[in-house]
Protein backbone atom coordinates (compact mmCIF):
# COMPACT_ATOMS: atom_id res chain seq x y z
CA UNK A 1 0.00 0.00 0.00
CA UNK A 2 1.33 3.41 -0.99
CA UNK A 3 0.57 6.14 1.48
CA UNK A 4 0.28 9.60 -0.01
CA UNK A 5 -0.90 12.85 1.54
CA UNK A 6 -4.42 13.92 0.69
CA UNK A 7 -4.84 16.52 -2.01
CA UNK A 8 -8.41 17.21 -0.91
CA UNK A 9 -11.39 16.78 -3.23
CA UNK A 10 -13.69 18.67 -5.54
CA UNK A 11 -17.25 19.40 -4.46
CA UNK A 12 -18.80 20.85 -7.60
CA UNK A 13 -16.68 23.84 -8.63
CA UNK A 14 -15.06 24.11 -5.21
CA UNK A 15 -11.94 22.31 -4.05
CA UNK A 16 -11.72 21.50 -0.33
CA UNK A 17 -8.46 20.70 1.42
CA UNK A 18 -8.36 19.58 5.07
CA UNK A 19 -5.46 21.16 7.00
CA UNK A 20 -4.37 20.53 10.60
CA UNK A 21 -2.83 23.38 12.60
CA UNK A 22 0.56 22.42 14.03
CA UNK A 23 2.73 24.16 16.60
CA UNK A 24 4.92 25.57 13.81
CA UNK A 25 1.86 27.40 12.42
CA UNK A 26 1.26 29.37 15.62
CA UNK A 27 2.72 32.32 17.45
CA UNK A 28 3.67 32.37 21.14
CA UNK A 29 0.00 32.65 22.15
CA UNK A 30 -1.02 29.43 20.40
CA UNK A 31 -2.99 31.31 17.73
CA UNK A 32 -2.26 30.74 14.04
CA UNK A 33 0.31 33.28 12.85
CA UNK A 34 -1.04 35.44 10.01
CA UNK A 35 1.52 34.22 7.47
CA UNK A 36 0.43 30.62 8.07
CA UNK A 37 -2.96 31.41 6.52
CA UNK A 38 -1.14 32.46 3.35
CA UNK A 39 0.63 29.06 3.29
CA UNK A 40 -2.70 27.27 3.80
CA UNK A 41 -4.20 29.22 0.89
CA UNK A 42 -1.20 28.31 -1.30
CA UNK A 43 -1.65 24.61 -0.49
CA UNK A 44 -5.31 24.89 -1.49
CA UNK A 45 -4.44 26.45 -4.87
CA UNK A 46 -1.65 23.94 -5.53
CA UNK A 47 -3.80 20.92 -4.70
CA UNK A 48 -6.68 22.32 -6.75
CA UNK A 49 -4.38 22.42 -9.78
CA UNK A 50 -2.92 18.99 -8.97
CA UNK A 51 -6.36 17.35 -8.91
CA UNK A 52 -7.50 19.26 -12.00
CA UNK A 53 -4.54 17.84 -13.95
CA UNK A 54 -2.64 21.12 -14.16
CA UNK A 55 0.07 20.54 -11.54
CA UNK A 56 3.57 22.03 -11.67
CA UNK A 57 4.98 19.13 -13.73
CA UNK A 58 2.20 19.33 -16.33
CA UNK A 59 2.57 23.10 -16.61
CA UNK A 60 6.37 22.89 -16.86
CA UNK A 61 5.90 20.58 -19.86
CA UNK A 62 4.09 23.44 -21.66
CA UNK A 63 6.53 26.05 -20.31
CA UNK A 64 4.03 27.70 -17.99
CA UNK A 65 4.23 28.67 -14.34
CA UNK A 66 2.11 30.81 -12.04
CA UNK A 67 2.90 34.05 -10.24
CA UNK A 68 0.70 35.67 -7.61
CA UNK A 69 0.03 39.29 -8.58
CA UNK A 70 -2.10 40.24 -5.60
CA UNK A 71 -3.38 38.58 -2.45
CA UNK A 72 -6.01 40.27 -0.30
CA UNK A 73 -6.60 38.41 2.97
CA UNK A 74 -9.33 39.30 5.47
CA UNK A 75 -9.23 37.71 8.91
CA UNK A 76 -12.55 37.00 10.65
CA UNK A 77 -11.62 34.72 13.58
CA UNK A 78 -8.51 33.02 14.93
CA UNK A 79 -7.52 29.39 14.51
CA UNK A 80 -5.62 27.61 17.26
CA UNK A 81 -3.12 24.83 17.57
CA UNK A 82 -4.56 21.39 16.64
CA UNK A 83 -7.64 22.86 14.90
CA UNK A 84 -8.92 20.98 11.86
CA UNK A 85 -9.45 23.51 9.07
CA UNK A 86 -10.83 23.34 5.55
CA UNK A 87 -9.32 25.46 2.77
CA UNK A 88 -12.01 26.17 0.13
CA UNK A 89 -10.75 27.21 -3.33
CA UNK A 90 -12.67 28.35 -6.41
CA UNK A 91 -10.99 29.44 -9.63
CA UNK A 92 -13.42 32.13 -10.79
CA UNK A 93 -12.28 33.43 -14.16
CA UNK A 94 -9.42 33.46 -16.62
CA UNK A 95 -8.94 36.76 -18.48
CA UNK A 96 -5.91 36.99 -20.70
CA UNK A 97 -2.98 35.82 -18.60
CA UNK A 98 -4.82 36.56 -15.31
CA UNK A 99 -6.61 34.04 -13.14
CA UNK A 100 -8.98 35.21 -10.38
CA UNK A 101 -9.29 32.87 -7.40
CA UNK A 102 -11.59 33.04 -4.35
CA UNK A 103 -10.59 31.20 -1.17
CA UNK A 104 -11.85 30.77 2.37
CA UNK A 105 -10.68 28.91 5.46
CA UNK A 106 -13.27 27.46 7.81
CA UNK A 107 -13.30 25.52 11.06
CA UNK A 108 -16.42 23.45 11.65
CA UNK A 109 -18.37 25.71 9.30
CA UNK A 110 -17.13 28.94 10.95
CA UNK A 111 -15.48 31.39 8.55
CA UNK A 112 -11.94 32.26 9.72
CA UNK A 113 -10.35 33.99 6.73
CA UNK A 114 -11.00 34.92 3.12
CA UNK A 115 -8.60 35.57 0.26
CA UNK A 116 -9.00 37.19 -3.11
CA UNK A 117 -6.10 36.11 -5.29
CA UNK A 118 -5.04 37.36 -8.68
CA UNK A 119 -2.45 35.15 -10.36
CA UNK A 120 -0.88 35.19 -13.80
CA UNK A 121 0.41 32.56 -16.16
CA UNK A 122 4.04 33.22 -17.00
CA UNK A 123 6.63 31.70 -19.31
CA UNK A 124 10.10 30.54 -18.15
CA UNK A 125 11.47 34.10 -18.52
CA UNK A 126 8.76 35.52 -16.22
CA UNK A 127 6.75 37.18 -18.98
CA UNK A 128 2.97 37.00 -18.84
CA UNK A 129 1.42 34.58 -21.30
CA UNK A 130 -2.06 33.36 -22.13
CA UNK A 131 -2.92 30.08 -20.45
CA UNK A 132 -2.03 27.08 -22.63
CA UNK A 133 -4.85 24.92 -24.00
CA UNK A 134 -4.03 22.22 -21.41
CA UNK A 135 -4.72 24.62 -18.54
CA UNK A 136 -7.89 26.00 -20.11
CA UNK A 137 -9.16 22.42 -20.61
CA UNK A 138 -8.34 21.50 -16.98
CA UNK A 139 -9.99 24.60 -15.50
CA UNK A 140 -12.86 25.06 -17.98
CA UNK A 141 -15.43 22.75 -16.37
CA UNK A 142 -14.86 24.35 -12.96
CA UNK A 143 -14.99 28.04 -13.94
CA UNK A 144 -18.06 30.21 -13.34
Amino acid sequence: MTETPTAGAFHGREHRLPVRVYYEDTDFTGLVYHASYVRFFERGRSDYLRLAGADHVAMAAVQTAFAVLSLNVTFKAAARIDDALIVHTRFETVKGARILIAQTITRGGELLATAEVQAACIDPTGRARRPPAELVAALGPRLA
